[in-house]
């Protein structure tokens, strides 16, 4: 039976899952069938992570069979209700188009002044003083209309401008249709940013394109350049520790140390790749990849900058999920396929209450490896090692704080407000921890130095990433709870981990 602080434990983790999903159909039902779609999507992601983990809590074991028709079940299910989203989101759409040309051209009726006559909107507007010259303003406001963005106020902001309004159609294609006009009239010396307003209504702003993020200097490529190298060594390090020496002292052995320093290199490597390929999709410039070396796993991964404004928070969910998805898949499959090799005699003789330390790893190497975390020192191969290695790296990467990826991925679904709250509590929750674990301490000197600010808006920063992404990110959160948390002792001893 379970201690009551254990039992709390389950119960928390419990309420905590099933308090999230039924946050999101709240958030689901005034969206009718489309919304409770996604929902579904949410639902169909979080399910086997949830049975696994919960028949695992109570001391039933799933083998990696069943784990494995779990996750294609669940991947054949999202893929089903993705197709159903969108066929029900085309309908929705046309409806809305229909019902958009029916009030335009209702407005038009009614219009005794030709539209081509007198630029709409622009007797209402309330001219200030602005930075920006005259004929550029004049130009900005002829891209407004009634069928777009039909703005009555005109506020200086910065070296640019603030247009208030109402916007008169779905975000990101009004944004589009703007961005276009503004590039037609005044070719590339203007972005144009949709963005809510303190009272939540949308707003235009202007700003002139000498703001735009500036690219990765010389000294800075030299400066990302030093730390790659250093990274290599630090990797190289952390394989000589593990095999018990000193690597900087005994460089006679560095070949002993390649395969573990190349799997973690590899893990990096796939991280940033990730980034990569996904910023080129959506045609957004990254800076180099700033390592950051450390001699206990090898590295704690990389800072990467954007170097050109992000069209929309879908582009800025996609490019920040996809490095922890990519570095995080090729370590769980490190991880798996390490664990399916072990055998008495592997290279390496780890104690059981170490796969006590992630309830992620310790749960998976309880699937797999049964009866043998009994023992006292328990044989494992070595990539069990850099795959658990590769899931911290990725884990402590999606902490929700600041520019890591994790506080992106939150700025992304939830907005601004949000990813700042959740900075805060982050780095109190690392304060905490760092009483009893330097790592957290390390961590939070680094965000609250180098990471803690919220990436720049986007340029369309009102349309929301859809419930899918909603769905991946919370997978993703929740993956980096199961690895960072530990189990209890008592509630690793009932379920076999440790003896």
């Amino acid at each position: 039976m379970f201690t009551l602080s254990e039992t709390s434990i389950v119960t928390t983790i419990v309420l905590v899952a099933f308090g999230i999903l039924g946050w999101g159909f709240y958030r689901a039902r005034p969206f009718g069938k489309l919304g409770i779609l996604a929902w579904l999507q949410s639902v169909v992601l979080m399910a086997p992570w949830l049975l696994f983990f919960g028949l695992f809590a109570a001391g039933i074991y799933i083998n990696i069979v069943g784990i494995l028709f779990l996750v294609v079940g669940s991947a054949g299910l999202y893929v089903y209700l993705g197709k159903q989203l969108r066929s029900a989101g085309q309908d929705e759409l046309i409806k809305q188009r229909a019902n958009q040309r029916l009030a335009a051209e209702a407005s038009s009726e009614g219009n005794t002044t030709p539209v081509s006559q007198t630029p709409v909107g622009v007797g209402e507007i309330k001219i200030e003083v602005v930075s920006i010259p005259e004929d550029d303003l004049s130009a900005i406001k002829g891209i407004f209309g009634i069928d777009t963005f039909f703005a009555t106020e005109t506020i200086p902001y910065q070296e640019g401008v603030i247009f208030k309004g109402n916007l008169r159609g779905e975000a990101q294609e009004i944004h589009t249709r703007l961005s276009k006009s503004l590039q037609e009239r005044i070719g590339d010396r203007y972005r144009l940013f949709l963005v809510e307003n303190t009272d939540g209504k949308p707003v235009v702003i202007v700003l002139p394109s000498r703001n735009d993020p500036r690219p990765t200097s010389l000294p800075q490529k030299v400066f990302a350049g030093i730390l790659f190298i250093a990274t290599i060594t630090t990797s190289l390090e952390a394989a000589g520790i593990l095999l018990g020496f000193d690597l900087l002292a005994q460089t006679q052995r560095l070949v002993e140390t390649l395969p573990i320093g190349i799997g973690i290199l590899t893990i990096l490597v796939a991280h940033e790749i990730g980034h990569w390929v996904l910023a080129q999709r959506h045609q957004v410039r990254l800076s180099w990849p700033f390592f950051l070396p450390a001699v206990q796993i090898g590295s704690f991964g990389a800072i990467t900058r954007f170097e050109s404004l992000l069209p929309n928070r879908t582009a800025l969910f996609d490019i920040s999920l996809a490095g922890p998805a990519a570095g995080g898949i090729v370590s769980l499959l490190m991880l798996i396929v390490g664990l399916l090799l072990s055998h008495p005699g592997s290279l390496f003789q780890i104690p059981n209450q170490f796969f006590q330390g992630s309830i992620l790893v310790g749960s998976l190497a309880r699937v797999v490896l049964g009866s043998a975390l009994h023992s006292p020192l328990v044989n494992v191969h070595p990539l069990v090692v850099i795959g658990w290695l590769g899931l911290v790296i990725t884990a402590l990467n999606l902490m929700p704080a600041g520019q890591l990826d994790g506080g992106r991925i939150v700025q992304a679904i939830y907005g601004r407000k949000t990813a700042g709250r959740a900075t805060l509590a982050t780095l109190i929750l690392l304060g905490i921890v760092s009483l009893a674990n330097p790592l957290a301490m390390y961590w939070a000197i680094l965000i609250l130095f180098l990471q803690r600010d919220l990436e720049r808006p986007s340029l369309n920063e009102i349309s929301e990433p859809d419930d899918a992404r909603a769905a991946l990110g919370l997978l993703a959160l929740f993956l980096m709870i199961t690895t960072l948390l530990p189990l209890t002792p008592g509630l690793a001893g009932r379920l076999g981990i440790g003896g």
